[in-house]
C-alpha cells in the first residue's frame, strides 16, 4: 500500500434534481479516486449532501413539507444518480448528520471562545439562491454578481469571523506552496480579486430563518451556509473540536477538493483560513474544475437547458455517459454538451475506436484460431511502434491523472486504441490468413492486438469500470493490474469467447434524436412562429481557385471577450494570431457566453478589410457554422495548432 489518500466532492445542494454538469463532479472525482485505488493508494472518497439554509426553507414551505422532509426526499434522489453513475463514494455525509451538527456546534464555540468570532450587526444585500451577502459596491448592475439574481436590503443581528487576521498567512502560504490550487488561473484570481484588496469579516450566523444548525450557546442564532458546509470535509471522518478526533481523521487529512470553479473562493479563502484558525493542516489540494454547458451558457432549469444523467444513461448505458463528460471537458477551459454531441462522440470513439477493435480482433481470432492466441515469436518491424505505444501507455496517463489533467489521461488511452487499428490496416490479418506459411505470424499479430487491448482496458476501468471488465472477459482476463501495465508480451494465452458481447453499437441519430423529443415533450414549451425551419439560401456562383486564394484564413486564439455596450448581438474579442494581436468584433453574441470563449481555438479572416462597428475597430472575422435554425457554431481545429497557422 503507498499510503493514504483523501479526496471529495463539494456536497450537492438539496434544492432539488441535480442535472448532468453537476453529477460530471461526482463522476470525475471517482475516476480520480478510482485511479489512486488501482495505483495502491488507501483512498477514502467522501461526498455528500448540503441541507440548510433559507432557500431550502422556502422551498420546502412551497412544496407544503417540512425542510428536513424535504431535504429527505432531495438527497435520496441524488445519492441514487450518484449510484447509477457507479460513483464508489465511501462515505455519503449529510450536513443534517447528528454527529456532524454536534461538531459543527463545537467548532463554532472553539471560534468565539478564541475570538476569531465576534457578535455584531449586518446591513447589506442579500442573494438567497447563493445565501450570500453583498456591499452596495459588489453588485453588478443592482444583482448579485455570482449567480446575476435581484437581491433584497437585509439588516440582522450576526456572528462574523475576522477573515483579515489571516489573510498575509494564507497569501504566504499561497506562496510556498504553488501546487495548491490548480489551474493556476484560479489561484491568480483569488490573490488579485480577493485577498490583496483586503479581506472583509464573514457572516457566519443568521437570525432570520430557523433552518440550520443552532448555535448552542445563543438559540436566536443557526450557523451560517459556508461555516456548516465546509466543515463536513473533516466533520466526516471522525475530526473532533475537543481534541479527540479519531483515527481515520488522523489517517487521512489532509484532502483534495474537487469543486466546481464557481465555489472555488470559499475553498481556497474561507475553508483554509477556518482550518488556520482549528490549527490544523490546509488541503493539500483544490482543483478548480470547469462547467459543463449545453449551448454555450451554464445549465439552468429557469432557462429550460438542463439534460439529466439518468436521461443520459436510460439511453447511452452508465459508462458512455461517463466517457463522454469526463473526454468533453479540458483541464481548465469550460466544456460542451447537448445530446447530438454525445451521440457524435460516441459513435466515433466508443463504437468506431473502441468497440470496433475489440470486435474484430475478438472475431479473428476465433475465425483463423479457434479462439486462442498465443506469442509465437514471428515478429516484424511493425510491432514494436505497437509494443512501445502500449508498453508506454500507463506512465503517460499517469503522468496526466498526478496532474489532474482527466479528458487528456483518457486520450492517451484511446490513442493506443487508434494505433492498434492502424497496426490492423498495416499487418492485413485477412491476406495472411490466406498462407498458411504466414499462420505464426498471424498468430502473433493477433496476439499483440489482444495484449494492447488488455493493457488499454486495464488502464481505462477507472473511468469505465463495467465496460472494461466486460472486455478483459471477452479475451478469458480479468483487468491486469496497475503495477504490470509497462511491459509486453507477459500474457501466455488469450481465450477469446465464442460469441463476444458487442460493447457499443452505432446509434442511429435520427431515431435516437426522436426518443429524445418525446421525453422532453412535457417540459418543452411551445416554439414561437419565428423558430420554423429557414427557408434554404440560394447557393452562390461558382469561384476560381484564384478567387479563394485572396482570403487568408489562420488560427486565432481568444485572449479576452466582453459584450459590446448597447448591443445585444455584438462580442468583442481579443485575439492572438501568431506573434500579432487584434481586435474582431462578431454578432455571436447570442450563441456564446463571453467567458467561454476565452482559451478557445478560432478559424478567422485575417486579411479582410478593418471596420468600424459600435465605434470599435474590427480588424477581422471569426468563421462559423450555421444551422437551419439559426445556431451557430464557430470552427476550430481538430488538433491543438498554434495560434497563427495558416489554413488553406
Amino acid at each position: 500500500m503507498k499510503g493514504s489518500f483523501y479526496i471529495t466532492t463539494a456536497i450537492a445542494y438539496t434544492s432539488g434534481k441535480p442535472h448532468i454538469g453537476n453529477t460530471y463532479e461526482a463522476i470525475l472525482t471517482d475516476s480520480i479516486a478510482r485511479f489512486r485505488r488501482a495505483e495502491g493508494y488507501d483512498v477514502f472518497f467522501q461526498t455528500g449532501t448540503d441541507e440548510h439554509g433559507q432557500k431550502i426553507e422556502e422551498k420546502a414551505a412551497a412544496a407544503g413539507k417540512t425542510p428536513q422532509e424535504f431535504v429527505d426526499g432531495v438527497a435520496a434522489e441524488i445519492k441514487r444518480i450518484w449510484d447509477l453513475c457507479g460513483v464508489s463514494y465511501d462515505n455519503f455525509i449529510r450536513t443534517t448528520d447528528l454527529s456532524h451538527e454536534r461538531q459543527v456546534q463545537k467548532i463554532f464555540r472553539k471560534l468565539y471562545e478564541q475570538g476569531d468570532i465576534y457578535k455584531g450587526s449586518y446591513e447589506g444585500w442579500y442573494c438567497t439562491p447563493c445565501e450570500s451577502f453583498w456591499t452596495e459596491s459588489q453588485l453588478k448592475d443592482g444583482k448579485c454578481p455570482d449567480c446575476g439574481r435581484p437581491v433584497t436590503k437585509s439588516r440582522e443581528e450576526a456572528y462574523f469571523f475576522r477573515m483579515s487576521k489571516y489573510a498575509d498567512r494564507l497569501i504566504k502560504y499561497y506562496e510556498e506552496h504553488p501546487e495548491f490550487i490548480a489551474p493556476v488561473s484560479r489561484k491568480n484570481e483569488m490573490i488579485n480579486n480577493f485577498l490583496k484588496p483586503g479581506l472583509q469579516d464573514l457572516c457566519v450566523s443568521r437570525s432570520s430563518f430557523k433552518w440550520g444548525i443552532p448555535v448552542d450557546f445563543d438559540d436566536k442564532h443557526v450557523v451560517y451556509v459556508w461555516l456548516d458546509a465546509l466543515t463536513n470535509y473533516i466533520t466526516g471522518i471522525g475530526y473532533d473540536a475537543d481534541g479527540n478526533s479519531g483515527e481515520k481523521f488522523n489517517k487521512y487529512w489532509p484532502a483534495v477538493h474537487i469543486v466546481g470553479k464557481d465555489i472555488i473562493r470559499f475553498h481556497t479563502i474561507y475553508w483554509p483560513i477556518f482550518l488556520m484558525a482549528l490549527g490544523l493542516p490546509l488541503p493539500e489540494k483544490v482543483y478548480g474544475h470547469p462547467w459543463l454547458l449545453q449551448d454555450g451558457g451554464k445549465m439552468s432549469k429557469s432557462k429550460g437547458n438542463v439534460i439529466y444523467a439518468d436521461d443520459l444513461v436510460s439511453l447511452f448505458g452508465k459508462d458512455a455517459v461517463r466517457y463522454y463528460v469526463l473526454t468533453a471537458m479540458p483541464f481548465d477551459n469550460d466544456g460542451l454538451i447537448s445530446w447530438q454531441m454525445v451521440i457524435d462522440k460516441i459513435n466515433s470513439d466508443l463504437a468506431n475506436v473502441f468497440g470496433n477493435l475489440v470486435s474484430r480482433t475478438a472475431a479473428m481470432v476465433n475465425k483463423y484460431f479457434g479462439g486462442k492466441a498465443h506469442y509465437t515469436g514471428a515478429a516484424d518491424g511493425v510491432d514494436e511502434e505497437l509494443k512501445n505505444v502500449a508498453a508506454g501507455t500507463f506512465k503517460r496517463v499517469q503522468k496526466k491523472m498526478d496532474e489532474y489533467r482527466i479528458s487528456e489521461a483518457i486520450e492517451e488511452i484511446f490513442s493506443l486504441f487508434r494505433r492498434s487499428n492502424k497496426y490492423i490496416d498495416e499487418t492485413t490479418p485477412w491476406l495472411l490468413a490466406r498462407d498458411e506459411g504466414k499462420k505464426a505470424r498471424l498468430e502473433t499479430v493477433l496476439y499483440n492486438l489482444c495484449e494492447s487491448i488488455l493493457i488499454g482496458v486495464s488502464v481505462l476501468s477507472p473511468f469505465m469500470p463495467e465496460t472494461c471488465e466486460k472486455a478483459a472477459a471477452i479475451f478469458g482476463k480479468k483487468i491486469k493490474p496497475f503495477d504490470g501495465l509497462n511491459e509486453f508480451d507477459k500474457t501466455e494465452v488469450f481465450e477469446v469467447n465464442s460469441a463476444p458481447e458487442i460493447l457499443f453499437a452505432r446509434i442511429d441519430a435520427e431515431k435516437t434524436m426522436e426518443k429524445i423529443e418525446k421525453m422532453e415533450e412535457p417540459v418543452k414549451e411551445k416554439a414561437p412562429e419565428s423558430s420554423q425551419k429557414a427557408e434554404e439560401k440560394p447557393a452562390k456562383a461558382e469561384i476560381g481557385i484564384e478567387d479563394f486564394a485572396k482570403v487568408q484564413l489562420k488560427i486565432a486564439t481568444v485572449i479576452a471577450c466582453e459584450k459590446v455596450e448597447k448591443s445585444k448581438k455584438l462580442l468583442k474579442l481579443t485575439v492572438k494570431v501568431g506573434n500579432e494581436t487584434r481586435t474582431v468584433v462578431s454578432g455571436i453574441a447570442g450563441a456564446y457566453e463571453p467567458e467561454y470563449l476565452v482559451g478557445k481555438k478560432l478559424t478567422m479572416v485575417t486579411n479582410l478589410k478593418p471596420v468600424k462597428l459600435c465605434g470599435i475597430l474590427s480588424e477581422g472575422m471569426i468563421l462559423c457554422a450555421e444551422e437551419e435554425s439559426g445556431k451557430l457554431s464557430f470552427l476550430s481545429p481538430e488538433r491543438d495548432v498554434a495560434d497563427g497557422s495558416e489554413i488553406f
